[in-house]
């Protein structure tokens, strides 16, 4: 009897399909016939557009080009593909709340949803999103017109979440934040950068599951604020960069009080007004730390130096860019001290001479100098995993 792979089931070209690596292969094999397309239809897992400003894990970029993707589009699309579980309609400028009634189709299956810079989308949306969607792990909602009141409502009804982007979001405050770490009691990681209405104080007695904190020019942040953050006790990954203007020299103590004593990693570039107090309670109280950005931190000065030489113990990579402060006896309690550093960054140091630079390279051929002032460290937020 004559056979051919028109006569496998449909498990076997399922199969098949699932270990296609190039992306022509898999349009090619629904184009074979009807039911080879509906195989690729069922075994289809992620999607998003060639306008999608983030990169799924494991991306599936349609082929054809969509100038605009509309509700219509949309719509279609999602009736053809019903069992996605990472979705992103990142840079879809012109979806608005009512285009989302379409995520019935794979409903209760997506696991992550990126709404970056869909500008039409409010809290009506982020409502027909918590309606359809309760698995969610993963949302982005970058630069969308969301307030506290849909946050809550994604909250309540995505107990799963884990990690949540509201980036750029400025109608979000501490309330919001409250309700997300109060009911996602599975939540790691979380961004809230640029969002001027927030000043820490909602993380307070958050989980221990939250581990990451990126909260880059959150301009409101205040000391009660920071304790909140690290209430949890599980950060690992935290981001100040530029955010705090209303925080004192001693502003920062709470990090080093020993509740954050698995930081990991640490950016506290540009915080201008950061004092000594703030860098010996860190240096301290933190002694997993791995990486330390201190660029631009003018107020630190020798005993804040001397600190980090002598408890910063696992310290890999410190960056010291444009330290004003950090003169020839700083760099010696760097040298004398860090015994596992492996790279500084460092460059514009106008109180550092010449000689001491050298002394240094002398000392610590282990170490290695680079110029370059690095803004963005640490993990992916969406790739970070607690533990």
């Amino acid at each position: 009897m004559e056979t051919s792979i028109i006569h496998l089931p449909d498990d076997c070209l399922s199969f098949i399909y699932q270990r296609l690596d190039n992306l022509d292969d898999h349009d090619s094999f629904g184009l074979t016939c009807h039911r080879w397309l509906n195989i690729q239809n069922i075994n289809r897992r992620s999607l998003q557009f060639q306008c999608s400003l983030s990169l799924l894990n494991n991306p599936s970029s349609l082929s054809q080009r969509i100038p605009a993707v509309n509700s219509d589009h949309l719509h279609r699309l999602l009736t053809r593909f019903q069992w996605l579980e990472h979705l992103s309609l990142s840079g879809c400028t012109v979806l608005n709340d009512s285009s989302l009634a379409s995520l019935r189709f794979p409903g209760a299956r997506l696991h992550s949803l990126h709404l970056d810079c869909c500008y039409g989308v409010s809290d009506n949306g982020i409502s027909t999103v918590a309606s359809f969607c309760p698995n969610l792990r993963v949302v982005s909602l970058y630069r969308c017109s969301i307030s506290d009141i849909g946050l809550e409502t994604l909250a309540r009804a995505s107990l799963h979440l884990r990690c949540v982007n509201l980036s750029y979001c400025p109608l979000v405050t501490d309330f919001g934040v409250k309700a997300l770490s109060q009911a996602c009691l599975q939540i790691e990681s979380v961004k809230i950068s640029n969002c001027k209405g927030i000043t820490g104080v909602g993380f307070s007695d958050s989980s221990p599951t939250l581990g990451y904190v990126d909260a880059e020019s959150c301009c409101q942040l205040e000391p009660k604020g920071i304790a909140g953050i690290v209430s949890g006790g599980g950060i690992e990954f935290l981001n100040i960069s530029g955010a705090v203007c209303y925080i004192r020299k001693d502003g920062l103590v709470p990090i080093g009080s020993g509740i954050a004593s698995k930081l990991r990693v640490l950016n506290l570039r540009m915080c201008r007004t950061v004092g000594d107090e703030s860098i010996k309670a860190i240096a301290k109280g933190c002694p997993l730390l791995q990486e330390w950005n201190m660029a631009l931190c003018h107020e630190v000065r020798v005993s804040g130096w001397e600190a980090v030489g002598k408890w910063c113990r696992n310290l890999k990579k410190l960056h010291v860019n444009r330290c004003r402060n950090l003169c020839d006896q700083g760099l010696l309690a760097i040298r004398s001290g860090c015994k596992n550093l492996q790279v500084l960054y460092m460059n514009g140091n106008a109180r550092l001479t010449a000689t001491a630079i050298e002394m240094f390279k002398l000392h610590r051929g282990d170490v290695t100098l680079r110029s370059e002032e690095v803004m963005v460290i640490g993990p992916d937020w969406r790739l970070y995993t607690g533990g």
